[in-house]
């Protein structure tokens, strides 16, 4: 297990503790995270599980592919630290990552 700390746009911070391998988005949604949708149910095929990852885990994430990038675009706020969720798996190396959701998912 690796604990992540998803905070809201209005700093509310939630830790949650999740099992390797698992998306950051399943996490979320599985303990009632606001700001985490996840209309696709994981697949790449939407942008409503649009985090902001905190620059100091940047480097720690595997590379972003074509379809997120594309996913990405139609995310409202998109920036630098932009990732999607459903991309994103617990892994021992991203034990205490932050993420920081937006005001509202598009």
């Amino acid at each position: 297990m690796i604990k992540v700390t998803y905070i809201e746009h209005n700093g509310t911070q939630r830790v949650v503790d999740v099992e390797e391998g698992i998306s950051l988005m399943e996490a979320a949604v599985s303990n009632l995270v606001p700001g985490i949708d996840g209309d696709c149910g994981g697949v790449c095929a939407c942008a409503t599980c649009h985090v902001f990852v905190d620059d100091a885990w940047l480097a720690k994430l595997a590379p972003m592919e074509s379809m997120e990038d594309a996913m990405l675009n139609l995310a409202e706020g998109r920036d630098t630290n932009s990732r999607l969720a459903c991309q994103l798996k617990a892994a021992p190396e991203l034990d205490g990552l932050v993420l920081r959701t937006p005001i509202g998912q598009h």
